[in-house]
């Protein structure tokens, strides 16, 4: 029997997540499926998901129901809610994550409140409240990559927290991100602590840069680098991760340590029915990454997806891409802060949908 496609591509390195989580797919046994048999090491859940598990089925009404009384913000009780379903999928990536490099992978992430995004302070109470409810090694706290998340995720790291770096879209931000991780373990190791164990990825959204920059391409005469710029972005982003973690300042870490923040690929199901369905994860394999695909994609690269160690090749390519769009007058820092911004709101938007849902659950108490 051929190798399983999706289990092929951690044959080159790179982890495959699943960008999903609700009651239904750990009750059915169809996630404990993923893991043994496609090789999934990890979920990441956002707002929107989240929003999606619980408005879309009956799953979550008996304990809302349980809940209503006790006193609890509907955001509090949200918290209850997700905190239980991401307890429970760490426990089911407990064997990944303790395999023979314990920590290496099994990693399950949720979000602060996307309302925070802005606020530094709060972000940082918040990660670290979530942190100790959740109380699983295996878990990441989501921070927005925003300015002010920045200062948010170097004291969370301080801490000793497993951070996942969300909405990331620009590259001069992503070195920023990674400025951040590593003066936290700084100040971890300045203030007698250990950085064993210390997890984190920096997760780089990509489909969403080519819908915006796309329809800009033709009237440019760029119309041959459509579905290219996310992919050149996320190759130069690789290039900063490879230098930033190989240079002396961080080998002092690493002798006492210090992993490595993985790139992580995140918004990697293709937007343009155009393009082929599984066109950014096999655009982007490689070493020491994380990719984070929605179920619906880790189903098509298991039927058509081809496997390969690509991520290092075309980088004068990746290089000319960017180059060629400066020429042309198209602002990619721009175009990537107007993303950070419409990302913000992209998840403020389902988060508050999903309130009023529990909401309206309690009224019928």
């Amino acid at each position: 029997m051929s190798q399983n496609k999706v289990k092929q591509i951690h044959s080159f390195g790179q982890s495959i997540w699943l960008d999903f989580i609700d009651r239904e797919i750990m009750a059915s046994g169809k996630l404990k499926s993923l893991i043994d048999d496609d090789g999934v090491r990890g979920v990441t859940s956002n707002p929107a998901i989240f929003e999606k598990a619980i408005t879309s089925s009956s799953d979550y009404d008996a304990d809302i129901s349980a809940l209503a009384d006790d006193g609890k913000t509907t955001e509090e009780l949200f918290f209850s809610l997700a905190i239980k379903d991401i307890q429970k999928a760490c426990d089911l990536f407990s064997g990944v994550y303790n395999e023979e490099v314990k920590g290496a992978d099994g990693y399950v992430s949720l979000e602060v409140s996307p309302f925070l995004a802005l606020k530094t302070d709060e972000t940082i109470a918040q990660a670290l409240k979530l942190w100790k409810a959740v109380d699983r090694e295996n878990v990441m706290i989501k921070i927005p990559g925003t300015q002010p998340g920045l200062a948010a995720i170097r004291k969370t790291i301080s801490e000793g927290l497993n951070i996942n770096v969300t909405l990331l879209f620009g590259l001069p931000r992503y070195e920023e991100v990674t400025e951040a991780y590593i003066s936290g373990l700084e100040d971890r190791v300045a203030a007698g602590k250990s950085v064993e164990g210390i997890s984190s990825v920096a997760s780089f959204f990509l489909s969403r840069i080519d819908v915006l920059v796309d329809p800009m391409l033709d009237e440019k005469g760029l119309g041959d680098l459509k579905g290219e710029v996310a992919i050149a972005s996320a190759k130069k982003a690789y290039e900063i991760y490879k230098r930033v973690f190989s240079t002396e300042r961080w080998e002092k870490l690493a002798a006492k340590g210090a992993k490595p923040q993985r790139l992580l690929w995140a918004s990697t199901s293709s937007k343009n029915p155009a393009f082929k369905d599984t066109k950014y994860v096999e655009a982007l394999i490689g070493a020491d990454t994380v990719d984070t695909v929605p179920l619906e994609t880790i189903e098509a690269f298991r039927d058509h997806g081809i496997a390969a160690n690509v991520l290092s090749e075309g980088l004068d390519k990746a290089t000319e891409t960017l180059d060629r769009l400066k020429k042309a007058g198209i602002d990619i820092d721009k175009i990537t802060q107007q993303l950070e911004d419409e990302g913000i709101d992209k998840f403020n938007k389902p988060f508050e949908k999903l309130l009023k849902a529990i909401e309206d659950q309690k009224a019928k108490v």
